[in-house]
C-alpha cells in the first residue's frame, strides 16, 4: 500500500516520455509500414498516459476532472481510425508492389 502512495505524476510522466521517445525512434528507424505504425501507436499511448495522469484524482489533488480520461479516449478512437486507414493503404501498396518498404513508396508523391 505504501508503494502506491509513493507513485506520483512524475513517474507517469517518465513512463510516458519513455514510450514517446521509443515510438519516435521506432518511426525513424523502421523501414516497413507495420513498424512505423507501431511507432505511431507508442507515441499516442505515451501521450495518453500523460493525459490520464493529469486527470487522475488519485495522483493530483487539483484535477481537471475527467478531461484527461476523455481526451485519452478520443485519442484511442482516432488511433483506431488512423490504424485502419494506414493498414488499408499498406495492403493496397503491398498488392501493387509486393513490399511494404516505405522507401519504395516514393511514387505516392503528388
Amino acid at each position: 500500500m505504501d508503494l502506491l502512495a509513493q507513485i506520483t505524476v512524475s513517474h507517469y510522466l517518465a513512463v510516458g516520455a519513455v514510450l514517446f521517445v521509443t515510438g519516435v525512434v521506432c518511426m525513424a528507424t523502421k523501414r516497413n509500414v507495420i513498424g512505423v505504425l507501431m511507432g505511431v501507436e507508442l507515441v499516442l499511448n505515451g501521450a495518453n498516459i500523460n493525459f490520464v495522469a493529469f486527470g487522475s484524482k488519485y495522483l493530483r489533488e487539483e484535477t481537471i476532472g475527467l478531461d484527461g480520461q476523455l481526451i485519452a479516449l478520443f485519442v484511442i478512437v482516432l488511433a483506431a481510425a488512423e490504424a485502419a486507414v494506414a493498414l488499408a493503404i499498406a495492403l493496397n501498396f503491398y498488392n501493387n508492389h509486393a513490399t511494404i518498404d516505405v522507401d519504395r513508396a516514393d511514387e505516392l508523391k503528388g
